[in-house]
């Protein structure tokens, strides 16, 4: 197994190398940083502005491949990714916003993925029934809804019930509250804060593993293995939670390493609008504020997710198919 995900591994940091890169030299050829310093009040003379690109790694007057090979050399013996136009290290100002960004998802992914599959076994097991039509239909609707719409939704959600209670239970906007000492208040602060992004990201995201998980299985109630199950005496809900759906989990598990990558670009939308200065805020910042090295940087950061998904789904395929295994 090491040895596998190993192997695994060094095929995903090449991937990453090639997106990053040909991710690199489309910023450099896109992104003019060099125009927005123009524009500053009071404007600076074409010589000021070329110098300063030039001190911060950004020389215009150089060609791709030249900035490239530093931009390169610079990340591969100090691990620096550069400097933004406006002055910012991107190794700090990105360091702060992963974990940002990391804490507000994780809580979100495993949500997703329980309740999912959860109701998935759920509504397959009431198969027409009124709980099936209900969870699948709202997993259907979650899933055509675009996710913006539905996180200022759940965000219009949460205002209504501060004013019906009448003192401010939820907050729909930042991480914490300035000045809170830290201990319970400062914990229930941050409860209060995680509660409606969590909750938003999670409502969206679990309706594409609820409709997988049901068709699945159902398509292997009636398999020959679930009757053959039956047949040595196992009632029907035995037969599905010991064989049936088993079975139906693998593709599931396959879709992790696509889900989580989903789940965090949908991200992006989830900290412009409930304001959290995580990695999607910045990247989306980085392209209005011609920032090639934030750019990259987050592109790095996406293919490392999808990277780690595609690892994940991999090793939770070995561990539900006994028919896998890996050499």
């Amino acid at each position: 197994m090491l040895r596998y995900l190993a192997k695994r591994g060094i095929t995903y940091v090449f991937m990453i190398f090639l997106t990053t890169s040909a991710g690199y030299f489309l910023a450099v050829s896109s992104l003019k940083p060099a125009l927005l310093e123009q524009e500053r009040i009071p404007r600076p003379t074409p010589e000021q502005v070329a110098n300063s690109m030039r001190l911060k790694g950004l020389d215009p007057d150089l060609s791709p491949w030249e900035r490239y090979v530093e931009w390169l050399t610079a990340i591969l013996t100090r691990w620096d990714w550069g400097r933004s136009p406006n002055g910012a290290f991107i190794n700090a100002e990105f360091g702060d916003r992963v974990w940002i960004s990391t804490r507000l998802f994780l809580a979100s992914i495993i949500l997703t993925l329980v309740i999912g599959v959860a109701l998935g076994v759920y509504s397959a097991a009431r198969q027409y029934k009124f709980q099936d039509r209900v969870i699948t239909s709202y997993s259907y609707l979650a899933y055509i809804v675009p996710a913006p719409i539905a996180y200022f939704l759940v965000q219009l959600g949460a205002i209504n019930i501060n004013e019906t209670v009448g003192e401010r239970i939820f907050f729909v906007t930042g991480i914490s509250t300035p000045g809170m000492e830290p201990g319970w208040a400062q914990f229930i602060d941050m409860l209060a804060h995680y509660a409606v992004p969590t909750v938003a990201i999670t409502l969206v995201g679990w309706g594409s593993y609820q409709i997988a998980q049901r068709q699945y299985l159902l398509d292997n109630v009636n398999a020959d293995f679930v009757r053959t199950a039956r047949a040595k005496g196992l009632t029907r809900n035995q037969a599905i939670s010991r064989h049936a759906l088993r079975v139906s989990f693998i593709p599931v598990a396959q879709s992790i390493a696509f889900t989580i990558p989903a789940i965090f670009a949908g991200g992006f939308f989830a900290e412009k609008i409930f304001a959290w200065p995580g990695v999607g805020s910045w990247s989306i910042d980085a392209i209005s504020l011609q920032d090639v090295n934030a750019a990259t940087a987050t592109l790095a950061y996406g293919s490392v997710i999808f990277a780690l998904g595609a690892i994940l789904a991999d090793f939770a395929t070995t561990l539900v198919d006994p028919r896998v295994r890996v050499q």
